[in-house]
């Protein structure tokens, strides 16, 4: 594949991946075929910093765990006011690099 486009993919896209990954991501990009990357292109990436924003004014309900697709937590967030508020503060923390790795497996089980 294109090396230009491989590059402008990563470019654009590196603030939903790890850092450590990025690497990987593109030797991945590098031996796929260009309809692949059509496919590739088309998935729909969390905002690591909405996210945030969204963990930290509305974290206690658990909002930020549904949007990640962790349901029980959730849940539990939205029952026990983020835990008396640990879990909340957890989370602020957290949630950033959790979203990467989300990303980073989205992409990955296309790859």
């Amino acid at each position: 594949m294109d090396q230009n486009k491989i590059d402008m993919y990563i470019m654009t896209n590196q603030k939903y991946f790890p850092a450590e990954k990025i690497m990987y991501i593109k030797e991945k990009l590098a031996a796929m075929d260009e309809n692949k990357f059509a496919m590739v292109s088309t998935v729909e990436m969390k905002d690591p910093t909405t996210i945030l924003l969204i963990s930290i004014f509305l974290g206690g309900l658990g909002i930020d765990r549904f949007m990640l697709g962790d349901t029980g937590m959730g849940v539990l967030k939205l029952l026990t006011g983020g835990c008396c508020g640990i879990l909340t503060i957890i989370d602020w923390f957290t949630c950033m690099k959790r979203t990467k790795e989300l990303n980073f497996t989205n992409i990955m089980t296309l790859l």
